[in-house]
C-alpha cells in the first residue's frame, strides 16, 4: 500500500488516514505505542523522550529526499518512523540522543545501499543497532520490550507480536524461529554448561526475542512471503543467532543473525531476477 504523496492536498492525507491505520504500517504503530507508554512510564518520559524523538525525526528526514530520489514523488516515510522508533525502543535510553540519532542514519543508508529491484535486503533497524555497537560502543536493553516491568507484562509483548505475524502472514517464521533458538539453547543446557544459557530463559532475554520474532525477523521487505520460505528463513535466524551467542556472546546476537538471514533471502532475490 503505497502512502498519501505529501504534495496532495490536507483532505486528501486525511481521506487516506482511515486506510493507512488499518494497514499493516498503521496497527505496527498503534502497538508500538501501547508498548512505548508503559515502558517510558517506568523508565522515565524524560531519560527516553530524547532518543526517540531524535530517532524518528532523523529517520524521516534521511528518508524522504531518498525515497523522493528513487521513485521520483514525495511521500510519507512511515517506514523510516517505525526504523527510528525500533531503533530507540531497543537502545539503551542512557544513550545519549545524537547517538540514537547517528546509529538510525547507519540504518537509513543501510536501507538504500544494498536493495534488490525495489526492496532493500537488510533490516535498517538490525542493521542500525550492529552498526552502532561497533561505530559508537552502545548499549541495548531493550527497554521496549517491557524487561523490567512485572513478569506478566510479557503477555502483552507476546500477544501483539502474534497478532502482527498473523497480520503480515509471518507465523510459520516466527514459530521457526523461537522452536530453532529455545530448542537450542534447551540442548546446549543439557550438553553442555546449563548457566551459560540460562539467561535465555530470563528476562531481558525472553522479551528480548519475542520482540524481536514479532516486529523485526517479520519486516516483509527484507523476509520471504512464502511459509517454506519462511520456516528456512526463521530457523537460519535462529541458528546463526545463537552461534553468536556462543562464539561471540555479544548483546547484538538476535539482530546479527537476522542480517545474515536478509542477506541469504537477498540473494534468493538477486537469483531470480538474473534468472
Amino acid at each position: 500500500m503505497h502512502s498519501p504523496t505529501l504534495s496532495a492536498p490536507s483532505t486528501g492525507v486525511f481521506h487516506h488516514l482511515p486506510r493507512w491505520l488499518r494497514s499493516p504500517k498503521g496497527l505496527f504503530t498503534g502497538i508500538l505505542l501501547l508498548l512505548t507508554i508503559p515502558a517510558a512510564q517506568h523508565s522515565g518520559w524524560s531519560l527516553v523522550l530524547p532518543g526517540l524523538t531524535a530517532a524518528i525525526v532523523v529517520a524521516m528526514l534521511l528518508d524522504a529526499p531518498l525515497i523522493r530520489w528513487r521513485d521520483g514523488a514525495w511521500s510519507v516515510p512511515d517506514g523510516a518512523m517505525l526504523t527510528g522508533w525500533l531503533v530507540a525502543l531497543v537502545m539503551s535510553p542512557h544513550v545519549a540522543w545524537p547517538t540514537i540519532a547517528a546509529s538510525t542514519a547507519v540504518g537509513i543508508a543501510a536501507k538504500h545501499a544494498l536493495r534488490v529491484k525495489r526492496a532493500n535486503v537488510l533490516n535498517p533497524a538490525a542493521a542500525a543497532l550492529v552498526a552502532s555497537y561497533y561505530l559508537f560502543d552502545t548499549g541495548q536493553n531493550w527497554w521496549g520490550a517491557l524487561p523490567e516491568l512485572p513478569s506478566w507484562w510479557i503477555v502483552l509483548v507476546a500477544a501483539t507480536g502474534a497478532f502482527m505475524a498473523w497480520r503480515l502472514n509471518k507465523l510459520p517464521l516466527v514459530l521457526a524461529l523461537l522452536a530453532v533458538h529455545f530448542t537450542l539453547a534447551t540442548g546446549a543446557a543439557y550438553l553442555g554448561d546449563p548457566a551459560h544459557v540460562a539467561e535465555l530463559y530470563r528476562a531481558p532475554d525472553v522479551h528480548m526475542v519475542l520482540f524481536f520474532a514479532g516486529f523485526m525477523a517479520t519486516d516483509p521487505p527484507t523476509s520471504p512471503p512464502k511459509p517454506r520460505e519462511q520456516l528456512v528463513f526463521g530457523a537460519l535466524t535462529a541458528l546463526t543467532s545463537f552461534v553468536l551467542f556462543t562464539l561471540v556472546g555479544a548483546v547484538y546476537f538476535l539482530l546479527g543473525g537476522l542480517l545474515v538471514a536478509n542477506l541469504w533471502e537477498g540473494w534468493r532475490k538477486w537469483r531470480r531476477v538474473k534468472r
